[in-house]
Formats: C-alpha cells, sequence, structure tokens
C-alpha cells in the first residue's frame, strides 16, 4: 500500500509531530535512562565513532533518584523533561508553514529533524537557567551541547515524522 494515495491511506496514520513527539519521548526515555548511560559509559570506547556516537545519545540523561544533589529530582531532569516538551511544541509549530509550500516527505522529515534541533538547544539552555547555579557561560555550552545532540540525533525524529499526516 503506497502512502502517497489519494483515497485515505494516510488517514490510518498519525500526524508527523504526533509520530516525531512519541520518537522523541521514547528516544528520551530509552538512551538517557540511568540504565543505558552506565551502559554507554562503561562498555563503549569514547575514541572511536560507534562509542562516541552511543555517548551522544545519552545527552539527556534523567535519574530517578537524584540523591543529595540541590533542587532534588526535578532539577536532575529539567533537560530530559525540557527537551520532550519543547520537541512535541516546535513538531507542531515548523511544519505548519513549510508542508502547505512543500508538500511530501521531505519537508516532513527536515522540518522534524530541524525541529529537533532546536528542542535540544532550547532545553540546554533553559535547563541551565531554571536549575541551581546557573551562569551564562554554563547555558551557552549547554546549548551547543543540545543543538549538537538533536543534529545528530535529530535524523530519528525527521524519519518518525515521515508518512504522517501533516
Amino acid at each position: 500500500m503506497a502512502l502517497t494515495n489519494r483515497t485515505g491511506a494516510l488517514s490510518r496514520y498519525g500526524t508527523a509531530a504526533g509520530t516525531g513527539a512519541l520518537a522523541a519521548l521514547v528516544l528520551v526515555a530509552v538512551a538517557g535512562s540511568p540504565a543505558y548511560v552506565n551502559w554507554a559509559g562503561n562498555h563503549t570506547d569514547p575514541n572511536s565513532a560507534a562509542g562516541w556516537y552511543l555517548r551522544v545519545l545519552g545527552w539527556p540523561a534523567w535519574r530517578i533518584d537524584a540523591g543529595d544533589q540541590a533542587g532534588g529530582v526535578l532539577a536532575a531532569d529539567l533537560r530530559a523533561i525540557l527537551l520532550v516538551i519543547l520537541a512535541a511544541a516546535l513538531l507542531y509549530v515548523l511544519p505548519a508553514s513549510q508542508v502547505a509550500r512543500v508538500p511530501g516527505g521531505f519537508s516532513q522529515f527536515f522540518s522534524g529533524w530541524a525541529a529537533f534541533v532546536l528542542a535540544g538547544g532550547l532545553a540546554g539552555l533553559l535547563a541551565v537557567f531554571l536549575g541551581p547555579g546557573s551562569s551564562m557561560l554554563g547555558a551557552l555550552q549547554a546549548a551547543s551541547a543540545g543543538a549538537g545532540y538533536g543534529f545528530l540525533t535529530g535524523w530519528i525524529i525527521g524519519t518518525a515524522s515521515l508518512g504522517g499526516r501533516a
């Protein structure tokens, strides 16, 4: 069954923004989990491309128990929470004007990817400002790391956005 036929085949699938938001949630939940982050830190070589990339996937690390950290669990998880919320919001906002002009999967893919790059940068920036001990240098470094994370992993979100209704 072709995804692009005009008889309503696309109506059985979710929206491009919805599937992209679900993919962002799953990516952050799995690759940001303490189990994955510990595994990647202990079983990958940071000097190889594959090992380095597997460690990058764990950037939005979240914790179940923040221990004695100031601000508690919310401060430790703020980056991951903001990434999912901002990615979902940007996935709904960005493609609205683009898809109308350039129909098809090409636009959906790049809109999903771009939304995740922006969400990563904004999540890094806001997490530092909203968390304890904020500084301008720390916020800029976190925004750079977040945008880099979004650039390197956003293709996953862009791919998940393919095939959905605009």
